[in-house]
């Protein structure tokens, strides 16, 4: 899978789009094939060392996608399930490893729902 990760901390540049194994669920955390991942002004302070992560590690905290595994004591999430989380490293990636109780279900009427352009008014 691809990856933004980080082997020391610094500037931009720091960042490195890699290749890495898609990560396997400990007995409490959920996969997740991420398919939106929020980009916050926390992750500048993880890349530049501001926060101390242990490195290498891979950048953003936040997402939403799809369950592709779960561990042996994850209950009330199941494969297939559509998710988001917040407050777990690694969502600068095409799939993530999450503690299963960071995890929310998205209502799947959602996944239908247009956006909505906002309002003009004068």
């Amino acid at each position: 899978m691809k990856a933004i990760q980080v082997k020391q901390t610094g500037g931009p540049e720091v960042m490195q789009l890699v290749d890495l194994p898609v990560p396997q669920p400990k007995s409490n955390e959920a996969v997740v094939k991420i398919a939106a991942a929020g980009v916050n002004f926390i992750d500048v302070y993880n890349r530049e060392g501001r926060y101390k992560q242990q490195v290498p590690f891979v950048l953003g905290q936040e997402a939403a996608g799809t369950v592709s595994s779960i561990g042996s004591d994850v209950r009330g999430i199941a494969v297939g399930d559509r998710v988001a989380y917040t407050m777990s490293l690694g969502s600068y990636a095409e799939y993530a490893a999450v503690p299963a109780d960071r995890l929310v279900k998205i209502p799947t009427a959602s996944a239908t729902a247009k956006p909505q352009p906002p309002s003009c008014r004068e």
